[in-house]
């Protein structure tokens, strides 16, 4: 397993715009500030900037390579939305909000690796004309996803309500409801728990606003097709496919290779055996190759 990586060179913030008003999106940043290349890294639904750090130690220290790990908005040290404004935590406030990042990072060409709802945003960012992807990493995410596996994901999402008497007892949560995750050493797992969690005068709760569980209740659960989307990509893709995932199925892989820019050749497929979803991006041989296709597609 990887050593711990220690903590990110700068942490910056920008402002971005949404129904009820402006709300601050924070970042945390790897690497040579004026670097050449930028790679964005973006995390899952109720996850956070840092569960990169290890990913993004290892890339920032590649001459050139700035790596920018963001907050989505509601999750982490970033802003929540108002709460008359909860349905906009969805697709198109995270597209111009991403778009604000990168104007504010003025970096007009990025490669982007997202897991799970960081990669879907990355999938739609890359299908617009004129998109600054220029490469994508998907993390065990895909064109399809199954409503069974949402509707696993709602069924905890709701806890962002409840607290925690010790950061002991956020570790054991985290780790029962993350196992698919795959194999982390215990400084991963209290890592992850450190970062999952705030402190309050009642104990700690989970570090993403449980408005996100309300937003996506509110709407009707069923599969999700992005077909259509998939097939408008013309950048270079590696897939991260946990094996176990019941998120991103096997059927699914098998079809994005036929398809869009699978079937131009421009896929490639990286298997994670003792994963299911997500591959937690953690240990040398993921994070070896993800730094070997950046490095070879460059």
């Amino acid at each position: 397993m990887a050593v711990f990586p220690g903590n990110p060179a700068r942490e910056g913030q920008c402002l971005s715009l949404g129904p009820a008003g402006f709300h601050t999106l924070a970042y945390v940043e790897w690497g040579q500030r004026e670097a050449m290349r930028t790679i964005i890294c973006a995390h899952g639904l109720t996850r956070n900037a840092r569960d990169f750090d290890w990913l993004a130690a290892s890339l920032g220290k590649i001459e050139n390579w700035r790596i920018i790990c963001p907050d989505v908005v509601g999750r982490g040290r970033s802003d929540h939305l108002a709460p008359t404004a909860i349905h906009a935590y969805n697709y198109p406030q995270y597209l111009f909000d991403a778009a604000t990042l990168l104007a504010h990072l003025n970096a007009r060409y990025v490669d982007w690796i997202g897991t799970s709802m960081g990669g879907l945003i990355g999938m739609f960012l890359a299908a617009y004309p004129g998109t600054p992807i220029q490469r994508l990493v998907l993390n065990d995410v895909g064109p399809f996803i199954p409503k069974q596996a949402i509707e696993r994901i709602q069924r905890y999402i709701g806890d962002a309500n409840q607290s925690f008497l010790s950061i002991e007892a956020v570790e054991k949560y985290l780790r029962q409801i993350y196992a698919p995750f795959g194999e982390l050493t215990d400084a991963q797992w209290r890592h992850m728990a450190i970062h999952s969690a705030r402190e309050t005068s009642k104990g700690y709760i989970l570090a993403y606003d449980p408005n996100i569980g309300t937003a996506l209740g509110a709407t009707q659960i069923q599969d999700v097709d992005l077909w259509s989307v998939w097939e408008q990509i013309n950048c270079p893709i590696l897939l991260i496919h946990g094996v176990k995932s019941d998120l991103l199925l096997s059927q699914t892989v098998r079809e994005m290779l036929a398809r869009g820019p699978g079937a131009k050749g421009l896929v490639e497929v990286l298997e994670v055996r003792e994963a299911g979803h997500a591959p937690a991006l953690r240990n040398d041989e993921q994070i070896n190759a993800i730094q070997n296709w950046l490095l070879k597609s460059n």
